[in-house]
């Protein structure tokens, strides 16, 4: 008996995902949960897992677009077929011709029907070939009914280097076309890179975004963090980082700026009693924001902790959408990046954002007299439609009012 593996429902507002890819093989053995394949949604990635042990038959390919509830693969009883083939594989010629010669033609006849499937490569298989210069035509493919697999696409290159040398007599041709290389590569936009375009365009369109800048001399918590970071890191395991001071900060001017911790809802402005503080992590498939879940009632050491834990899930790709859903003000650090000076883009539905930027020393008047401090610009990106501008310079004097002065910090003032 086999059963067909269909793409779950993986939230409300989703309605398809990409199979990005696939961790077991057509034919392989799978045991009961476990992952055979990882789907990608504009949220977040998912692992696929086997709902019963067999044989894993594919039916979608990687990088396919496929909706809540479309058929992924099948899983066939008698999950020791692939296990058996692999035993017979070392076994005399005759006796495996005369055993499975009907077998073998079978797949053979499979493979050579004509399918939209026969000789054409998976994406990552197509790059690989496009890169090499390799026509698909030219490789034998391996997998379903003919398809040809990125494994396939990597056996090619040596034959494809030893075939082009000596046939291609003209050997100045490539070196002349890299001088003038005018070489165009399209590749298809993940749906977390689709679904941050869309957004980031509707916030452009659908608010009132002003920017305000300040500046903050980072030199007392450059000290602060100096003195006490050995102390801090053998007590709680973490080093002591400038979010952790940022979003201590922030937490404290929104309890004086609550219209800055607020969203629009209709024809209602909701206000919030906590601060959900997302942070703008910049992950190998694109810009994911995951929250730290009241920042207001956490210590130091714990925002440090959660945002590590939060940032590697981020670069794992492990962040789940519950992780990422919700928020009520975001901080994001281009600093880390070099820049100097942007304007945020607000994170729909919250109001605001803060954008850190690089530290530069730079000359300053302090007391009558030119000093070199090191200076970070903040830049705060608001929807004026619910904040004003009495509130929104308030609000990043409060935050650099903080961070000169950390001991207001610890007493609240």
């Amino acid at each position: 008996m086999s059963i067909e593996i269909k793409v779950p429902p993986v939230g409300e507002s989703i309605t398809e995902v990409v199979l990005s890819r696939w961790v077991k093989n057509d034919g392989d053995a799978v045991e009961m949960d476990e992952v055979i394949a990882e789907l990608e949604s504009d949220k977040a990635t998912f692992e696929l897992t086997a709902e019963q042990a067999g044989t894993l038959k594919i039916v979608a390919a990687e990088g396919d677009t496929l909706p809540i509830g479309a058929v992924v693969c099948s899983i066939e009883d008698g999950g020791a077929a692939p296990a058996k083939t692999k035993e017979e594989a070392p076994a005399p010629v005759e006796e495996k011709s005369a055993v499975s010669g009907d077998k073998s033609a079978s797949p053979v006849a499979e493979k050579s029907g004509e399918t939209y499937a026969t000789g054409t490569p998976s994406p990552s298989a197509g790059k690989i070939l496009a890169e090499k210069g390799v026509d698909a035509g030219a490789v034998k493919g391996s997998g379903v009914d003919g398809r040809i697999t990125k494994e396939d696409a990597l056996k090619a290159e040596k034959p494809a280097a030893v075939a082009t040398k000596p046939a291609s007599a003209p050997a100045a041709a490539p070196v002349a076309a890299v001088a003038g290389s005018r070489n165009e590569r399209r590749q298809k936009m993940s749906p977390l890179r689709k679904t941050v375009a869309k957004r980031l365009v509707t916030v452009k369109n659908e608010t009132a975004m002003l920017t305000t800048f300040n500046e903050v001399n980072m030199k007392p918590i450059m000290d602060l963090r100096g003195k006490y970071k050995d102390q801090f890191k053998e007590k709680y395991g973490v080093g002591l980082g400038f979010m952790s001071f940022f979003t201590k900060a922030v937490c404290e001017a929104l309890k004086d700026f609550p219209s800055v911790n607020a969203r629009i809802d209709g024809e209602e402005v909701v206000y919030n009693d906590f601060a959900d503080i997302s942070i703008a992590v910049s992950a190998p498939k694109g810009l994911v924001v995951p929250i730290i879940r009241n920042a207001e009632s956490m210590s130091l050491a714990q925002i440090e902790k959660t945002v590590i834990e939060l940032a590697t899930k981020a670069r794992d790709s492990k962040l789940t959408i519950e992780e990422m859903t919700g928020g009520t003000f975001t901080i994001t650090n281009g600093g880390v990046f070099g820049s100097m000076m942007s304007t945020p883009i607000i994170n729909a539905p919250q109001s605001a954002i803060l954008g850190m930027h690089n530290i530069i020393e730079r000359p300053i008047a302090e007391k009558g007299e030119v000093v070199i401090r090191p200076m970070m610009y903040l830049a705060l990106s608001y929807d004026h439609r619910i904040i004003d501008g009495r509130e929104s310079v308030g609000f990043l004097v409060r935050v650099k009012q903080l961070l000169e002065d950390p001991a207001r910090l610890l007493l609240g003032v």
